[in-house]
């Protein structure tokens, strides 16, 4: 039976395990009484200290009287931050966003009775528009489960899939915002060649992807569809989108996308 959450301990308050402190208390998922930090480093600490979120070096006091463990540490940091845990409560919820560590690596870690839940976030959480993908081992209860799935939905947007989607997910959210950025950068270079100042090519650049993204998470018309009508017949815009298809564009994404998965999927072997 699960049980109501009601402390949550956050390990590694670097960018992520910040962003994550900062939407939790400010999106009033827990009060910052309610939440512990723990980091060697004091910058980190202070971090949380702005918050009003007590911060500690020492990650077993931080872990020791609490329902739920966020384990923001790097992916490689996970061996030698096992013995500074120590022994963790069976009701405890342990959750995860190491990248490429399985649910079944983390039972190796923690035991096959643990409560996991495995998490793969992305930077834009840093300005709350994140895009967060979460599954679970089955000693997870869906009332835990849903917990965990409003605190990543406090910086942005959380949905839980399977976890044997969570390579493509890599490739898509986790990853995306990466491939994003080239985008932005070649319609800003395009920009400046075109006359405009820098300041001005990175307003029109990011504030155009950011509507279009916008555009398709608010219509229910479908991203083709969307593109079509902007394209008026004989117009400016298909000009555009015809070198965009010639060139193999979609191709290329897709492609990278695919990279980026099999990649994921080798780190988590």
């Amino acid at each position: 039976m699960g049980m109501s959450i009601k402390k949550a301990a956050i390990v590694g308050l670097g960018n992520m395990g910040g962003a994550i402190l900062n939407g939790v208390v400010s999106g009033g998922i827990l009060p910052a009484e309610a939440l512990v930090g723990a980091d060697k480093s004091d910058v980190c600490r202070m971090k949380a200290e702005k918050l009003g979120v007590r911060a500690v070096p020492d990650v077993s006091v931080a872990i020791s009287d609490t329902d739920l463990v966020i384990l923001a540490v790097k992916p490689q940091s996970l061996e030698a931050l096992i013995p500074e845990i120590g022994e963790i409560k069976k009701s405890v919820v342990i959750v995860s966003i190491l990248a490429g560590k399985k649910i079944s690596t983390l039972e190796g870690f923690f035991g096959n009775d643990a409560k996991i839940v495995r998490v793969m976030p992305n930077t834009p959480a840093l300005v709350g528009v994140g895009m967060s993908g979460i599954c679970r081992n089955q000693n997870v209860s869906d009332e835990e489960m849903s917990k965990v799935v409003e605190i990543f939905s406090s910086f942005g947007k959380a949905t839980v899939v399977d976890e044997s989607l969570m390579d493509i997910v890599t490739g898509i959210s986790g990853s995306g915002p990466a491939y994003v950025y080239m985008f932005i950068d070649a319609l800003i270079k395009a920009g400046i060649a075109g006359g405009m100042d820098e300041a001005s090519a990175k307003l029109f650049a990011a504030q155009t992807v950011k509507g279009a993204a916008e555009m398709v998470l608010e219509s229910d018309i479908s991203p083709e569809q969307l593109k079509i009508n902007v394209c008026s017949p004989g117009g400016t815009t298909i000009e555009a989108v015809k070198v965009l298809e010639e060139q193999g564009f979609e191709d290329i994404v897709v492609k990278a996308v695919e990279a980026c998965e099999e990649k994921s999927k080798l780190m988590g072997k």
